[in-house]
């Protein structure tokens, strides 16, 4: 046995450091069963021992891979046979609730559906949501500053996080625990943590806003002819139903095809139209609420905006038409499949999409590529499936990202970057700004030994 896990196992016990066999019992991630790789697995139960831990780490200089509910999709938590994980599993506390005040404090690993219900229960909302809520971890979702399909009305993770607690790389504990709206003295210094994927620190604990629980719920799915259609749709429904619209959720109608083909979901209106809507309206009013949007659908339908539509009469319906958008898995299985998660200006959407599929129909004619997101926040996700033995996932990059440049989007929406997207990052990164975040690598971990490798390469 080596000395620092020795050392490990010495200041956090036998049940706190998982080694040898039990290591591979566990999977990689969510997307990947092969058994996982590592020296060892920490499970710490506080943010003194995620301190004792890394100390140790950083007196033997062993690197640290930090895993939350290890449902990303870059790569960003996924070990090597030379690294340590820590996982935050255990830390899993939802500490208080101020139903006053409108905050939650959490340890690190508490799920986000978890979260969610406990406001619930209080008549209160975190508007944090996306597909894998009862996976993903609340720490997991502070270092990718998650986005999911609440965006639009209620911003990012960032703009849900008042507070946190993290451990720096040698040990030391930042604990900003803030619990206002307003705090300008001096820096805000979560905001380092925030977004930059456990390579700065590991968050350990939150405090994160709540909002009042809206007592109205209205959605739809909605057929389109054009993207010009899907556009001034959005631009309405954001005027008219006066900061209510929560989520407006597009898809393409190969995604469409592909979540109700066979063995999917069942398909609620026709298959044929170029584009589907999902939106949604929160309100405080259920017989105004309902009243006005419906009356809205129907001056769209009288305005040829839409040409189709399905409201859900229950609850169960409701989430029967949220599952086409939220619950792919039947599409991507036993295909290969490339996953993408950029972010761009509406106005160029229409070209962006085309010219991505002019370019992998030119390397793959067979291929599927296929179309989704949020949109409203200029989030799209795009599977490419090039149905191609073999098939580089280099070219597929280079077909969907390289558009990018030009149009001034982003790589990474609301993923990250991890190992995946790293030599993309010069695509949105200026060198500049790829050097001030080397600088504050190297300020705040100068041995590298926090989640190495991880969106740029050491140098």
């Amino acid at each position: 046995m080596s000395d620092v896990l020795q050392a490990l196992i010495d200041a956090l016990g036998e049940d706190g450091v998982m080694h040898g066999e039990a290591v591979a019992d566990r999977a990689t991630s969510y997307w990947d069963a092969a058994p996982t790789q590592a020296v060892a697995v920490l499970r710490p139960r506080s943010t003194a021992e995620v301190s004792t831990a890394l100390a140790i780490c950083h007196r033997f200089g062993q690197p640290v891979v930090t895993q939350g509910g290890l449902t990303g999709c870059v790569q960003g938590a996924v070990a090597s046979r030379q690294e340590v994980i820590l996982s935050l599993e255990r830390m899993n506390a939802i500490e208080a609730i101020d139903a006053v005040g409108g905050t939650a404090t959490v340890q690190a690993g508490v799920t986000l559906q978890a979260l969610q219900e406990a406001a619930r229960a209080q008549d209160l909302l975190f508007a944090l949501d996306l597909g894998a809520r009862g996976s993903c971890t609340i720490g997991g979702n502070v270092a990718t500053n998650a986005g999911g399909i609440n965006v639009l009305r209620y911003g990012m993770m960032r703009a849900l996080v008042l507070g946190l607690e993290a451990v720096l790389a040698d040990g030391t504990v930042l604990s900003s625990m803030n619990q206002m709206l307003k705090n300008n003295a001096g820096y805000d210094l979560k905001q380092l943590m925030i977004g930059t994927e456990g390579t700065l620190g590991i968050v350990t604990r939150v405090v994160v806003r709540l909002h009042p629980l809206p007592s109205s719920c209205n959605a739809a799915l909605v057929a389109l002819e054009s993207f010009d259609q899907v556009t001034t749709l959005l631009s309405r429904m954001q005027r008219d139903l006066a900061g209510t619209l929560s989520a407006y959720e597009v898809m393409w109608n190969e995604y469409f095809q592909a979540s109700t083909e066979p063995g999917a979901h069942r398909a609620p209106m026709d298959r044929d139209y170029p584009f589907y809507v999902m939106l949604q309206a929160e309100g405080a009013d259920a017989a105004a609420d309902s009243a006005r949007f419906e009356r809205l659908l129907e001056d769209a339908f009288e305005a040829g905006l839409i040409v189709d539509a399905v409201v859900p009469k229950s609850e169960s319906e409701r989430r029967a038409l949220w599952e086409l958008r939220e619950n792919f898995e039947a599409m991507l299985h036993g295909r290969t499949t490339f996953l993408y998660d950029v972010s761009l200006p509406i106005r160029e959407m229409a070209g962006y999409v085309a010219e991505v599929r002019a370019n992998i129909a030119e390397r793959w004619p067979q291929a599927r590529c296929i179309v989704f997101g949020h949109m409203a926040d200029g989030n799209l996700h795009l599977f490419v499936q090039p149905e191609a033995d073999g098939a580089a996932h280099a070219d597929s990059d280079a077909a969907v990202y390289g558009p990018l440049r030009s149009r001034h989007g982003s790589v990474s929406a609301e993923h990250g970057i991890g190992t995946e997207k790293m030599d993309w990052l010069g695509v949105c990164r200026s060198e500049v700004e790829i050097g001030m975040m080397r600088a504050l690598k190297q300020a705040l971990d100068p041995k590298g030994l926090l989640n190495p490798g991880r969106i740029f390469t050491a140098g």
